[in-house]
């Protein structure tokens, strides 16, 4: 945003053209001379003051009554200027009860907690439902969201907030593989999940970036970039959510970066809202779906090959007793391997057709962030010129039109 140089005494380009026409005579309007204190008071407006980075932390909230408020002090002491986002998902515990209490008491107000908190719901069931409204609602510049369960550390939130503002990157992963989950997490299978996950992801859609392998999948501290939170379409309504947001990322080439971070077990008392099975199976069934719609090329390729392989098992004894004897003894398995190379060779085609419409919303969705980003040059210049329209107005007097006889 830029920021005027002229000095206090100095009136805007806009105000001298209307003080010149003011001078002239008019034969329709009839102008009352401009009083001092408003002409001084229009200088002094002048000066535009700097753009303020607005920095939004977004909490989904389920069922958190033992940790909600803890969480919400910690960033508000680590982001001093950050504004808050609680969004509650039918929580049955009083957890946004405890944390209205709590916006009332004396240690809120001196975080000037009233201001910068702001309690929300989200009545459908689900993370990757909050997340979207949150995406869709709140408006910042850079996006941190965390887990409202106090396993993650607030003084680890600068880090992240300046991987995004400072060094540019679209989404900032808190990495807690690295660091201390392996020796902090209590719950059994989460560990082996994890691994799963991310080896899975870095396999199938991070090939490209064997020197930016993201260690950590399933994490949910995270910062974002404006332009990544208002062009992601989320899809998922439960756990999944972060899977669809590091592979939305991967597919669309945004700057990733990777932070290790402190992480600790949940306190005593709190229970996990992660089912290790049922919620591990709709991840893996995400990285299915997300396979198939964001590389259909590879998804039906592979399936080709596996039409393809019985095709020949079966085919291949039938062709070498046909060219030693003539006749075809096994008639069904002959049928049977040509359905599967069908399928194999329509497979192929389905992977290629796909690819090539893949490739065109590619392009489509750049022409949406080219978009994207003109809207939100063009809503800077507007922030910056409306305190000229201001001071334009605050310069005007009152005139009285009055036709001559």
């Amino acid at each position: 945003m830029t920021t005027s140089n002229q000095g206090n005494n100095t009136l805007p380009q806009a105000q001298q053209q209307y003080l010149k026409k003011q001078s002239q005579p008019d034969s329709e309007a009839m102008t009352v001379p401009v009083e001092a204190e408003t002409v001084a008071a229009a200088a002094a407006a002048a000066n535009t003051t700097p753009h303020t980075t607005q920095i939004a932390v977004l909490i989904p909230c389920y069922n958190e009554v033992q940790t909600i408020v803890e969480v919400v002090q910690g960033f508000l002491r680590e982001l001093p200027t950050a504004a808050i986002y609680v969004y509650d998902n039918n929580s049955t515990d009083h957890s946004s009860e405890r944390l209205t209490a709590w916006l009332s008491s004396d240690a809120a107000t001196s975080l000037d907690a009233l201001t910068r908190v702001h309690l929300c719901t989200e009545n459908r069931q689900g993370k990757g439902n909050v997340v979207r409204t949150m995406f869709r609602e709140v408006e910042a510049d850079c996006y941190l969201m965390v887990d409202a369960d106090q396993t993650y550390d607030p003084t680890d939130a600068k880090r992240l907030v300046a991987g995004v503002l400072e060094q540019g990157y679209d989404m900032v992963i808190g990495d807690r593989l690295s660091s201390t989950y392996f020796t902090e997490n209590k719950r059994p299978f989460h560990n082996t999940g994890n691994v799963l996950v991310r080896s899975l992801i870095n396999i199938l859609f991070n090939r490209q970036r064997k020197e930016e392998l993201i260690t950590d999948i399933m994490t949910g501290y995270r910062a974002f970039s404006r332009e990544f939170v208002k062009s992601c379409i989320i899809l998922s309504k439960g756990f999944e959510i972060e899977t669809e947001l590091t592979v939305h990322a991967l597919s669309h080439n945004f700057k990733i970066l990777s932070l290790p971070i402190h992480y600790q077990d949940r306190p005593q008392g709190s229970v996990s809202k992660l089912n290790t099975f049922s919620d591990g199976f709709k991840v893996l069934l995400m990285i299915f779906n997300l396979l198939r719609s964001v590389r259909p090329l590879l998804f039906f390729s592979a399936a080709a090959g596996l039409c393809l392989l019985p095709a020949l098992l079966l085919l291949v004894p039938v062709l070498v007793n046909y060219f030693s004897t003539g006749l075809v003894p096994k008639l069904p398995s002959f049928v049977a391997s040509c359905v599967f190379l069908l399928l194999a060779v329509l497979s192929m085609f389905t992977g290629l057709i796909l690819d090539t419409l893949n490739v065109n919303q590619r392009k489509l969705y750049e022409m949406h962030l080219n978009d994207l980003s003109l809207l939100d040059r063009h809503k800077s210049q507007h922030t910056v010129l409306l305190p000229d329209a201001k001071r334009e107005s605050t310069a005007r007097v009152a005139t009285s039109t009055k036709k001559q006889p």
